[in-house]
């Protein structure tokens, strides 16, 4: 009880901040994705070992906060993400000796591809403040629905070897109610809902799971219940954004994809 009272403060603490920066936008809302960002390269550094190795952990907090400044400094999102590749390539190469090479790069991919989507949806003309509160809404329905529908209704694992807490009825009851959340954001958006509609937030919800379950994978290989202690309740930055930092890619690729030029916003609004 305890945890989940210190869960949910912290929680409804850290909602309001991002709201407020995701309201404002522009430079106020790249300083929270980078911040994020810096967060996630810290904690991942940490977690798996990255940051035993001097020479890797320079060249490593070099590359991640040259592209996180290249997204701060608002360049262009094809450079963002060309500087993300090349970082994540020459922390490989610099990690091979240690043979932490890898998760280096994974580590920076992970960091900084999900501030740069977050970033260049939110400055989206088409509707980029609808675009993050519809993200928002999606992965964070899930994530709260998920876990009391899990707690409640309980029933068989959906990963067990991975995340025993995680049930089947916890993952479809956390994607019927972002459903519900999607299409009452993008009703507010004046989006009418369609089937395409409802299959981008099924997946965007999906997704999100499946970032979870991914982070949940890195912590068990390395050890770890937690991939840091700075949130109360939660646990790391980490913790609290591993859904949504896979949904974030997943609307950036897939909105841009639908619309081309129309940006990615206006791609899933297009459904």
């Amino acid at each position: 009880m305890n945890n989940l009272v210190a869960r949910v403060i912290s929680a409804l603490v850290l909602a309001a901040v991002v709201l407020w920066l995701t309201w404002l936008g522009g430079l106020a809302f790249r300083i929270l994705v980078v911040a994020m960002g810096v967060a996630i390269a810290v904690e991942w550094a940490m977690l798996c070992g990255v940051a035993a190795d001097r020479r890797l952990r320079a060249v490593y907090g070099v590359l991640a906060a040259a592209v996180l400044l290249l997204v701060l400094s608002d360049a262009s999102t094809f450079l963002q993400f060309a500087a993300a590749g090349a970082a994540a390539i020459a922390a490989l190469v610099a990690g091979q000796r240690s043979g932490r090479g890898g998760w280096a790069a994974a580590g920076l991919v992970y960091a900084t591809t999900p501030a740069i989507a977050a970033a260049a949806i939110r400055d989206d003309s088409a509707g980029g403040l609808a675009a993050i509160l519809f993200i928002f809404a999606v992965v964070w329905a899930t994530d709260i629905f998920a876990y009391f529908v899990g707690r409640i209704v309980g029933g068989p694992k959906l990963a067990p070897a991975i995340s025993p807490g995680k049930t089947w009825s916890g993952a479809v009851g956390g994607a019927c109610f972002a459903l519900a959340a999607g299409l009452a954001m993008a009703s507010a958006a004046g989006t009418r809902a369609g089937v395409g509609l409802v299959v981008a937030i099924l997946v965007i919800s999906a997704v999100s799971q499946a970032g979870d379950l991914f982070e949940s994978w890195v912590k068990r290989r390395f050890g770890a219940k937690d991939s840091s202690h700075i949130i109360p309740g939660h646990g790391g930055v980490m913790d609290r954004v591993d859904g949504l930092v896979v949904a974030l890619i997943a609307f950036y690729l897939v909105g841009l994809t639908v619309s081309w030029a129309g940006g990615p916003s206006a791609g899933i609004f297009a459904w």
